[in-house]
């Protein structure tokens, strides 16, 4: 058993990187290896989840590192695993065969899975740096578009700033407790809790993409549609709230990090859904209510809801990645992901159609959809703690029904010309049918609240009540009802595109956030960077030129007078030497030289092969660390 906990993340970990390093040879197998290994990987978690392994191996001295299946988790690796192998199934159908793609896409996946099972903070620090390291390979795949490129630097110093908080955590729970573990993080003495929830927070808020963070999930689209859906869905995004959850009762024992939580998930939820409302883009509006629903997930973990929460994760994951794929469908057969041109995009392609259909119907808390269930359960927990948090997180609700219902009817409305389309292949089609049957059937939680709830545990919640469910239903239908009325009439199709007038120009630019944080982070970072490229070419590079430069002109007098006749003498004795030894020479080689000769020509092997990564690119030495890292572990672990 404990080789299955080794084994689950190990393999698509594996495979994965030989993929990605394997070169134009690994393209043709590519797609046909990834989706065989995300396969295994599902029926190993499965496995998992049944018979719940748990393994350690000793790091650091007193700091040993693990994984562990436990309930919580148990429902994260079968997640993780079954929407990337769906995922990965698509893409094999849309992508063209790319070794690297779908061998970062394999690290990426089995990055999140060590994520959910580690039990301390050392190994999940680990597998949270290679998330953030595919993430931004990923979502500048494309890397000969500088647009792309930009958009992956946007999206990833951003998350790398909130990544710090989880080395101050990391830092404050050795020092406060002599331990990392993830178990008993309220305990530490003095006021170091304090200092690990702050840091925690950072973290989930920034790889969560919620306030002041979420913009950077904007930036993510740049990405191919297969790497959104898998981003958006169940990794990267939902490590935050996962973080969070796992943690929570750290966050209740400061007293304060639970509130901030809690106020930071509805306010989010609430102002990217107005910024969801307000796009024209497909991608987009899907982006911004991924950081909306996340949103549902914080506040869960702020008012002690983990049992609803991760029932939210789980059928979000569902619908987002069904959602996604969609549009990726749509925008390869027709060029665009623009709303005003996907008119008529569900007639063109019925099948697919009912698939967006269903996933937007769950998106918006239709009755009896999985998000109905689980979206209620999190608005008890917040109506037990607090009637305004309540009020705020009932109104992202609302907003939720009506930029779901905007995308579902455009799509639905009549196609306003003839626009070259191709057909969706049967691979592109193959993963929808179980996402969508996933995110209409997983509201059954509601109904197996008891044995959820211990499987999942956390602390007591009480199951979804019939009158806050009826209630909740009456408001999604009656708002839903009105936005599909009065969008058909056409009065209010202006408000509908692009919002209420009150969000519309900032949501737009969701929220003017870009423009801040890149003006105190981006380009100041940026900036820098270039500044210390040039110090290292002018100064750095020109010294040691200068200083060899000098050192030739200091000998070159020397080595016309006297070298002159010492080389001459040398090469008088080297001749009689010679003349003395030819016959030797010419009968038996000697074998030293033999191995001099071969020594010299591996050190010139090797000297091209140290040029090779000398690139100047900053993503090339990054991977280089990461892979240097991983070869310290695992030396580590064996040698210990």
């Amino acid at each position: 058993m404990s080789a299955l906990g080794w084994v689950l993340p190990a393999l698509p970990m594996a495979a994965g990187g030989l993929l990605a390093l394997g070169g134009r040879r690994a393209d043709r197998p590519a797609p046909a290896v990834a989706v065989a290994v995300a396969a295994v990987t599902t029926a190993l978690a499965v496995a998992a989840a049944v018979l719940r392994p748990s393994v350690r191996a000793p790091m650091l001295a007193g700091l040993p590192v693990g994984m562990a299946v436990d309930g919580l988790s148990a429902v994260l690796v079968v997640t993780v695993a079954a929407v990337a192998l769906a995922v990965l199934v698509f893409a094999a159908g849309e992508m063209p065969p790319s070794g690297r793609f779908f061998g970062l896409m394999l690290v990426f996946a089995a990055a999140m899975l060590v994520t959910v099972t580690a039990t301390d903070l050392l190994l999940l620090l680990m597998a949270w740096e290679v998330m953030g390291a595919m993430s931004y390979a990923l979502i500048g795949f494309w890397w000969h578009e500088s647009a792309r490129v930009r958009a992956a630097d946007t999206a990833f110093l951003t998350t790398r700033t909130g990544d710090l908080g989880l080395y101050l955590a990391a830092g404050a729970a050795f020092a406060g407790a002599g331990t990392l573990s993830l178990d008993g993080l309220e305990g530490a003495a003095g006021a170091w809790p304090h200092v690990v929830a702050v840091g925690l927070l950072a973290a989930a808020l920034g790889k969560s993409a919620q306030l002041p963070f979420s913009f950077w999930l904007s930036r993510a689209m740049a990405g191919p549609s297969p790497v959104s859906a898998l981003l958006h869905s169940a990794t990267m995004v939902a490590a935050g709230a996962y973080l969070l959850l796992r943690t929570q009762p750290l966050l209740a024992a400061t007293g304060w990090a639970a509130p901030v939580a809690a106020w930071t998930g509805a306010v989010t939820a609430l102002l990217l859904g107005a910024v969801a409302l307000a796009q024209t883009d497909l991608k987009q509006l899907l982006a911004a209510s991924t950081s909306a629903q996340l949103g549902f997930m914080v506040l869960a973990a702020g008012t002690g809801a983990v049992a609803g929460g991760t029932a939210h994760l789980v059928a979000h994951a569902a619908v987002k990645s069904l959602l996604f794929l969609v549009a990726g469908a749509w925008l390869a057969a027709l060029g665009t992901k623009d709303l005003n041109g996907l008119h008529g995009a569900a007639r063109r392609y019925p099948f697919v159609g009912a698939m967006f259909t269903a996933g937007a119907l769950s998106l918006a808390g239709m009755p009896p959809l999985a998000l109905w269930v689980t979206k209620d359960t999190v608005l008890a927990a917040a109506l037990r703690t607090s009637w305004p948090l309540y009020a705020v997180g009932l109104a992202a609700a609302v907003l939720a029904a009506v930029y779901a219902a905007k995308a579902m009817l455009i799509v639905w409305l009549p196609a306003t010309g003839d626009a070259p389309a191709r057909s969706v292949s049967p691979l592109e089609k193959v993963p929808l049918p179980p996402l969508a049957l996933a995110a209409a059937g997983l509201g059954l939680v509601g109904v197996f609240w008891t044995p959820w709830h211990r499987l999942v545990g956390g602390p007591s919640e009480p199951p979804p009540e019939l009158r806050g469910l009826a209630a909740s239903a009456v408001l999604v239908l009656m708002t839903f009802s009105w936005a599909v009325r009065r969008y058909v009439r056409g009065s209010l199709r202006p408000a509908v595109m692009t919002g209420p007038r009150w969000a519309s120009s900032a949501a737009a630019d969701w929220l003017h956030l870009e423009r801040a944080v890149s003006a105190v982070l981006v380009r100041p970072v940026l900036a820098l960077a270039a500044a210390l490229a040039r110090f290292d070419d002018r100064v750095v590079d020109g010294a040691v030129r200068a200083v060899a430069a000098t050192t030739l002109r200091a000998v070159s007098p020397a080595a016309r007078r006297v070298e002159a006749g010492l080389d001459g003498a040398v090469h008088a004795v080297s001749a009689a030497g010679l003349r003395t030894a030819a016959f030797s020479v010419r009968r038996a080689e000697d074998p030293l030289a033999s191995v001099v000769r071969g020594v010299g020509a591996a050190a010139r092997r090797l000297g091209r092969l140290a040029r090779r990564p000398q690139t100047g690119q900053v993503h090339i030495y990054y991977f280089q660390a990461v892979v240097l890292l991983f070869a310290l572990a695992v030396v580590l672990v064996l040698l210990r």
